[in-house]
């Protein structure tokens, strides 16, 4: 169903009269010669009257979610050194007030966790692709040859019918919805070459694959594009791709062997250099490098306009103005996750020069928005299909739609540490396993379950659905668990962000820690304790966990994580979490970035 205009906003002002409340402010942003204020906006959060004669709509990060969620921002995303106090290390009430929105409404809702349960309730489910194409019809129908950019982790890293469709499911969706650009993170987790059979052949001639930072580890040679660019309205727009650095590291390095990847700002300063002598008059770039180290690319690298970032899944309604060394202003964005968001940055381009921008950062609210008819038959028709995955034939559909167990607790991921449905994997490692101690990857990804709601399969593919999910059971020393934990906290909170190597901090069960983020590698965990008793550096521990990205993962025990999982939650039957296992946070006090 494609709606006209008015029809949209006939269905908004419907969705008013029964009772949401869209009324809300600092929820835009916009800039002229003078500066910068807080826009107001309209009552009505997808009335966007266009701006200039470029636009930029970006999505991000959104995991291969085709249908409409529920998705709880984190309460603990934590800053330190000059990232500290700093978006989008805000959470909760503290974010509310730095762009003054009010609470409760749909705005705080769409951004914070605060009352999360009550909210969801009265304002329902987030993104699915359907509705996000009809808010992107409209958008686009007010800006002639807008770009819509894809920032990456779209093909999988949380799906069933991803995994199973060997992402075909996402590419024909990206195709549909009308991508001009794309770079990638989870997307090499399908392989070298999936990536490249999807690249030379699926998008040829409709969606440009852009990375400059991805070369051949022999010769250094790129393996995609680095930019292109693109006409809009008279104006050269050049789009660099900047894919997730330390893909090799964070995730199986195997599936791109022979690939290099990195930040490679010094190289970023070149193709920036490239880009405008070819006649680019505005260059943006497409980034997947998480938000922190896009704001320290931005202040060395001059020649960028804006930076259109995801990885860390932030949703951060007005972009930050970083100066380059040479005074150029760059804004850095970033549009959250699992199609929750559509980021629409309008310019004001005269003379080859950006005059002034509007930027608004849209909450994809499925009850305020009709589905897009096409789209919607679509994604029916293909989660009905029969497909065959490890040996196995089964109903995509039929599968995804069993019932395992009820939710007596609020199950959820997002945040530095443990959530609670990182909780259950965990329990469900150490009671299916038979281990003392479980650790379950620092994921971002993964969907959020209400009170009352039955668990199904899906749930359980939306935090375990990857290509590499073998469950290992091992013995490690205490001293070997401090130094994975010390280890994964350097990747989270070392000060410089150009060493930090994605994910938040890995999840625990049954082991007890203390940590303080302001120290150095070694001395961030103590108090380490089992059963209340202390971990001896020296005994040897059993530890179950998951997503080894070894290709033949010491310990392997021949199982799935979704089976494992699901197997536990067909015994439980009912789940509630009466003790949420996060360590002892030191040294934070005030921090922006914690809320209880």
């Amino acid at each position: 169903m494609n709606l006209s205009r008015r029809e949209f906003l006939q269905v908004l002002a419907a969705a008013s009269a029964a009772g949401f409340s869209l009324t809300g402010c600092g929820n835009g942003s916009e800039q002229a010669a003078n500066g910068v204020r807080t826009a107001t906006g309209p009552s009505n959060p997808y009335e966007l009257a266009p701006f200039g004669n470029v636009s930029i709509l970006h999505y991000t990060d959104c995991h291969g979610q085709l249908l409409p969620i529920y998705f709880r921002e984190p309460n603990i995303n934590l800053g330190v050194g000059e990232m500290s106090g700093r978006p989008p290390h805000i959470v909760g009430t503290r974010f509310l007030e730095y762009y003054n929105i009010d609470h409760p409404s749909l705005w705080s809702h769409a951004y914070t966790f605060l009352d999360f349960v009550e909210l969801a309730e009265k304002f329902g489910k987030v993104g699915g692709f359907a509705h996000f194409a009809t808010l992107l019809k409209n958008v686009r129908a007010q800006r002639p040859g807008a770009l819509l950019l894809d920032g990456g982790d779209t093909w999988g890293g949380g799906s069933g019918t991803g995994l199973w469709t060997n992402a075909q499911d996402m590419v024909d969706i990206q195709k549909m919805i009308g991508v001009d650009v794309m770079t990638g993170h989870w997307e090499y987790t399908f392989g070298a070459q999936r990536v490249q059979e999807i690249v030379e052949n699926d998008f040829a001639g409709y969606i440009d694959f852009v990375a400059q930072n991805v070369v051949d580890a022999d010769w250094g040679e790129r393996i995609f594009k680095p930019y292109v660019i693109k006409n809009q309205n008279g104006v050269n727009v050049a789009v660099i791709g900047q894919s997730f650095p330390y893909t090799p590291i964070a995730n199986p390095r195997h599936m791109v062997e022979g690939w290099s990847f990195g930040i490679r700002h010094n190289q970023m300063q070149e193709v920036v250099n490239e880009a405008r002598a070819e006649g680019a008059e505005v260059v943006v770039v497409l980034s997947h490098n998480g938000m922190d180290v896009d704001i320290k690319m931005a202040s060395l690298v001059d020649g960028i306009d804006a930076i259109m970032g995801g990885h860390t899944h932030d949703a951060v309604p007005r972009p930050l103005e970083v100066k380059s060394p040479n005074g150029h202003t760059c804004l850095v964005t970033n549009a959250g996750s699992n199609t929750k968001f559509l980021s629409v940055l309008d310019l004001d381009v005269r003379g080859g020069k950006i005059q002034g921008y509007k930027y608004k950062l849209l909450p994809v609210f499925a009850n305020l928005i009709e589905p897009d008819r096409e789209v919607a038959d679509y994604i029916s028709n293909m989660r009905n299909q029969t497909v065959t995955y490890d040996g196995e034939t089964f109903n995509m559909q039929e599968k995804l739609s069993e019932e395992l167990a009820e939710a007596e607790d609020l199950l959820y991921r997002r945040g530095n540490f443990n959530g609670t449905f990182d909780q259950v994997i965990c329990d469900a490692l150490i009671e299916q396993v038979d281990a003392e101690i479980a650790f379950s990857p620092g994921f971002r990804w993964g969907t959020t379950v209400l009170p009352g709601q039955k668990i199904t399969f899906e749930h359980v593919m939306d935090q375990t659905g990857l290509t590499y999910p073998a469950v290992t059971r091992n013995a490690m020393s205490g001293e070997m668990l401090k130094t994975i934990l010390e280890d994964v906290a350097d990747n989270l909170f070392n000060e410089d962000p150009f060493l930090q190597q994605g994910g938040d901090m890995v999840r625990v069960g049954g082991l007890k820690y203390a940590i303080d983020p302001t120290k150095r590698i070694g001395e961030r965990i103590t108090d380490m304790e089992l059963n209340g008793k202390p971990i001896d550096p020296s005994k040897s521990y059993v530890v179950a966990g998951w997503a080894s990205v070894s290709e033949e993962p010491p310990g392997d025990t021949g199982r799935k994580i979704w089976d494992v999982t699901a197997e536990y939650l067909r015994d439980h039957k009912s789940i509630r979490v009466s003790e949420l296992n996060t360590p002892v946070i030191r040294g934070m006090d005030g921090n922006l970035g914690l809320e209880k």
